[in-house]
């Protein structure tokens, strides 16, 4: 189903957030107070408006709470990022997403009406060191403060043509494998317990940190 977005703030998040929308077939409203910005955006957003998002009197005129979904991504102005928030819990905005520049800012979002907040410079920092510090994981992908998303490469000669059952990775190592990668094209989701491990495929587990970690200790 088609949704409408409304992106406000078009640095290099905002602008990365909006392209992938609109790739995704979604109608989107940027909004920028940078005529440059907003000129860029004109033939790839659905809509786009030169405006100070911090007018209440402007984000009501372009009937914000009447959108499914609003992305405040203004960058180093901590200021007004917390105000548009605020201003689009308080217009009905049905979700609203942040991003905060750091855990304060964060805590300070989710209080004034941010249903998600997100730290693109931390997890991305986050992502980086488990990829620099590991031989075979990957990606990582932080779903909680405890539990985690991750890529790992089989490179462990016990696990090589074993079925998920025989290594029954939930009881030795406490995470559940949701989908499994082998070679360029071939991704096999939800795999059943009689699926075999190759040398080289590519697990997609979640579990807790630690035993994610654990795991991907394991493959060295």
């Amino acid at each position: 189903m088609r949704k409408t977005f409304a992106v406000i703030g078009l640095g290099r998040f905002g602008g990365s957030v909006c392209r992938e929308l609109v790739e995704s077939n979604q109608e989107v409203l940027a909004i920028d107070n940078c005529e440059d910005r907003v000129n860029e955006y004109m033939n790839i957003a659905t809509h786009t408006v030169l405006a100070n998002a911090q007018d209440e009197a402007t984000l009501r005129s372009l009937g914000l709470r009447n959108f499914d979904h609003v992305i405040v991504t203004i960058g180093e102005d901590i200021q007004a990022s917390i105000l548009v928030t605020l201003m689009a819990k308080e217009m009905g905005v049905p979700h609203i997403t942040a991003k905060a520049q750091n855990e304060y800012h964060g805590r300070v979002l989710e209080k004034v009406g941010a249903d998600l907040v997100v730290h693109p410079e931390r997890d991305m920092g986050f992502r980086l060191g488990h990829k620099l510090t590991s031989n075979n994981m990957i990606d990582f992908i932080e779903l909680s403060d405890d539990y985690s998303l991750a890529e790992i490469r089989v490179n462990y000669k016990q696990f090589f043509n074993k079925t998920i059952q025989e290594i029954n990775f939930r009881k030795h190592y406490n995470v559940t494998i949701v989908a499994i990668r082998r070679g360029k094209n071939d991704l096999i989701v939800s795999p059943p317990a009689e699926q075999v491990i190759l040398e080289g495929d590519v697990l997609l587990v979640v579990g807790h940190n630690d035993d994610v970690d654990y795991l991907d200790a394991k493959m060295k």
